[in-house]
Parts: structure tokens; C-alpha cells; sequence
């Protein structure tokens, strides 16, 4: 019959207290509850572990090889539920979190920041990718949930808004409309735009088209089949103008300013989504999608 460690605690407990007596009630257990187990390891091992008298106990040569030796067990063991538990709970464990939007400032910096600070216990690991790749990773639960620019819903993902980010206008110091605080649309139907063809470049194309196109007359936007820090590097020598959101602001390129765009309501806005699949199990993800209601009184029920 092999022992258990219960058995085990009441032996270590006996052992550092030097009597049963105190060590049954700094495990809170009956006395006789506490010597009735260690004669049962004692025979188990095949060991006297303890030799008894009125003064109390005192560990055998044998027995205190024995307690150094199962101390590290104990204490693992310990350990490997404190873990366990902290996993299923969402306090451990690994979070996978997809993205194609930079994260130099904004909102999705803050949150990976305030989620690290508040769970450090979580192994957070992030995948910049495009939208196809994010909503595959999805798919095979390499990826946890995905932080994409928009609103629109994916057939087996569920979706949902968590933040909005002002639209600023990256150009060269050197242009004319860097003297001004702030654009309108109407400022920017003669200029000419450089994108990313990665995402979110077509969405951006998309709002740029929806803001700037006139009866007869489509705005000047070439996509590049280069990264969007690319362009950026590059835009400071008159090139043209790129779009980014507030994440991107963080990070500073030669001879380029950012001004925030304005329409008619106002500034100019692009909402954040998260999705995720409805049958993801990781209590992480469920701590993380907590962690995010809370932070932005979000009224999204999590199962």
C-alpha cells in the first residue's frame, strides 16, 4: 500500500515541531489522527521515523533521511496544484493574442501593459499577421483571440467592439498642411496617399475612398508591397501621405509629423473588434476578456 502525502505533511510537521501534539494543531487535525497516519507510513517505508518518549518525538537517523528527502516532494506537489489551480482560475497558463495594428501607444499597448502588470503569471505571447492569417490561427487555436480595425462579423467567430481610435495623417514637416493642428477630408482630396497592401492598408483605402472620392474624380492612393514602417521612413522626403491610427503615434520617423483628421461629426474614428471562437476553453481568455469589459465598462457577457 503506498503512502499518500497527507501522510507525508504530518511526518514533515512532526518532524519541524518536534511533537505530535503541536504539530496536530498547527495542522489543525485530531492528535491521534495525526500519530495513526505516521505509524502508517512508518510501516509503509518499512522505517522507524520517529522515536517517541513523554518528552515528545525525535527523528531516527533513517527518519530524518527520509523527511529531508520528501520536503522538496511535498513542496512541489504544492507548487503544481498552487499552478493548476491558478490556470483553471485564468491567473496562469499561456494567452495568444493576434494583431496586424501597431502597438507603439493606443489602446492595445495599454491593455497588453495593464494585462502583464495585473497576471504576470500568464505567459502573454502576441502574432502580427494579416486578417486571413489571424482568423486561421483562430480557426486551429493557435491564437486566442484576434484584436482586428472594423466591426464586421465572421462566420464561427464571435465578435466584439472594444475601442475606438482617433485617424491621424502621417506627412512630411515639410508640406504645407503641416501647419495646421488639425485636417479635414476636404484638405486631402488632392494628395497623394502610400499604403501598406497588407492589412489594414485596404480598409484604410476603403475609408479613403468613402471620404475623398468626388463625382468624376477617385483620390491618388498607391498600395506598396512594403511594411508600413516602411513607408513611414521614407515619407519625410516628400513622398506623399499615409494614414495611421493612434497606436502608431508612438513611434517617431525622420521629418514626419501626425495631424488628426477630422469630418463633418467630428473626428475622424476607427473601432477595434476582438474575435475569438465561441468554443475556446482557456480560462485566460475568459480572465483577459473580463479584464477588458471591466476596463472599458463594456456590457459583452462572458460565458
Amino acid at each position: 500500500m503506498p503512502f499518500d502525502i497527507r501522510q507525508l505533511r504530518y511526518a514533515i510537521a512532526a518532524a519541524d515541531h518536534g511533537s505530535f501534539y503541536r504539530a496536530a494543531r498547527a495542522l489543525d487535525v485530531e492528535q491521534s489522527t495525526l500519530s495513526r497516519n505516521i505509524l502508517k507510513l512508518e510501516r509503509v517505508v518499512g522505517v522507524k521515523i520517529f522515536d517517541r518518549s513523554r518528552a515528545g518525538v525525535t527523528m531516527t537517523i533513517a527518519g530524518n533521511t527520509f523527511i529531508h528527502a520528501v520536503k522538496p516532494m511535498v513542496t512541489n506537489a504544492d507548487k503544481l496544484v498552487a499552478t493548476m489551480r491558478a490556470a483553471a482560475q485564468g491567473r496562469a497558463g499561456k494567452l495568444m493574442i493576434g494583431h496586424y495594428s501597431p502597438i507603439s501607444a493606443g489602446h492595445l499597448r495599454a491593455i497588453i501593459l495593464g494585462w502583464r502588470s495585473a497576471h504576470p503569471d500568464v505567459d502573454l505571447d502576441g502574432v502580427e499577421a494579416d486578417r486571413g492569417a489571424l482568423l486561421a490561427g483562430l480557426d486551429t487555436g493557435e491564437i486566442d483571440i484576434a484584436i482586428l480595425a472594423g466591426d464586421a462579423s465572421h462566420d464561427g467567430f464571435r465578435h466584439e467592439t472594444f475601442w475606438s481610435e482617433r485617424v491621424l495623417i502621417a506627412l512630411p514637416a515639410s508640406h504645407p498642411l503641416a501647419e495646421r493642428e488639425l485636417l479635414h477630408w476636404t484638405d486631402l482630396r488632392r494628395e497623394h496617399f502610400l499604403l501598406p497592401a497588407a492589412d489594414p492598408g485596404p480598409e484604410i483605402r476603403d475609408m479613403l475612398l468613402g471620404r475623398l472620392s468626388l463625382s468624376g474624380m477617385q483620390p491618388d492612393i498607391k498600395m506598396h508591397q512594403t511594411s508600413r514602417d516602411s513607408i513611414l521612413g521614407v515619407l519625410g522626403g516628400g513622398l506623399g501621405l499615409t494614414v495611421i491610427c493612434e497606436g502608431g503615434t508612438g513611434a517617431r520617423y525622420p521629418d514626419v509629423i501626425y495631424r488628426p483628421v477630422h469630418g463633418e461629426q467630428g473626428a475622424a474614428l476607427i473601432t477595434y473588434s476582438g474575435y475569438w471562437r465561441k468554443d475556446n476553453g482557456n480560462p485566460a481568455l475568459r480572465r483577459f476578456l473580463a479584464f477588458l469589459r471591466d476596463r472599458y465598462a463594456l456590457p459583452f457577457d462572458i460565458p
